[in-house]
């Protein structure tokens, strides 16, 4: 009689936990949604972000909030996500660098297979080489002669260790022969800031921040590391048609959750 008693509670009780489910997600969002950015204001994962979050709060009728936690490339902000409840009022911003390459060269703070819900990926673009207007620059090939001539005299930033900029450039220095001496921010942000003051001769950027400078002439565009050229630079050649055949970088943004976060709040996040 025990034992039926157990086993009638036992099922109750998980018919009311599986049905609690589609009731949580269907009452979601309840209130302002967080959305974690690893890279402070300015710079390309920032810009990202707040290119959405009109389009989310729009559509889930509450409040999209941009929380900037830079540092370590981002894997700061995917620790802060790891530990949020899982219930979608935390989402967070990743990229190939601080969900696989980090986790690739050093020691992280969370699984990246196993710490986060996939939602949907954002963007992919490709990084931009620029330097200061007054660099003895002009080309891609006159960068590469002038690394060739002092190598490690050329100080690149990038905005952190292990992000996409670093090992595209990394990757020219390895297909070129070249040595250069990086110069890593916490964010793109701040490194175009430097750039644009002097501070710094170089910088390889998501392109996306780096446009307007362009644009404005700010700074001066050597080669774009994807396959094409860029619509909104069509003068700019790529890295490969600048002179270093088969070289080609991009970069990916995606939307994450922390792992746990039922499976019907993910969906309805992705088709947001």
């Amino acid at each position: 009689m025990k034992s039926k008693a157990l086993l009638y509670t036992t099922l109750v009780g998980a018919t009311f936990a599986s049905a609690a489910v589609p009731a949580l997600a269907q009452n979601f969002p309840s209130r302002p949604i967080r959305m974690i950015v690893g890279f402070p204001p300015g710079g390309a994962t920032d810009l990202v972000a707040r290119i959405l979050q009109p389009k989310l709060s729009e559509a889930f009728g509450q409040t999209m909030i941009i929380d900037n936690r830079p540092g370590a490339n981002g894997v700061i902000s995917l620790d802060i996500l790891a530990r949020s409840d899982a219930d979608g009022h935390s989402v967070g911003v990743a990229h190939i660098g601080n969900l696989i390459i980090s986790p690739a060269i050093q020691k992280v703070p969370y699984d990246p297979y196993k710490s986060f819900e996939p939602i949907g990926m954002m963007v992919t673009l490709q990084n931009i080489i620029i330097v200061h207007p007054s660099s003895a620059a002009k080309t891609l090939k006159d960068l590469i002669a002038l690394a060739k001539a002092k190598p490690g005299s050329i100080n690149y930033a990038t905005s952190g260790i292990g992000s996409p900029g670093h090992l595209a450039t990394a990757l020219l220095e390895s297909m070129t022969g070249t040595e250069m001496s990086h110069v890593p921010y916490k964010g793109g942000g701040p490194a175009l800031t430097d750039l644009i003051a002097g501070h710094v001769p170089m910088f390889t950027a998501v392109i996306s921040t780096a446009v307007p400078q362009v644009q404005s002439g700010k700074a001066r565009a050597l080669a774009v590391t994807g396959s094409r050229r860029a619509e909104a630079l069509p003068d700019v050649p790529t890295v490969a048609e600048a002179g270093v055949p088969g070289y080609e970088v991009t970069v990916w943004f995606g939307l994450v959750a922390p792992a746990g976060t039922p499976r019907e709040i993910v969906q309805k996040l992705n088709a947001e």
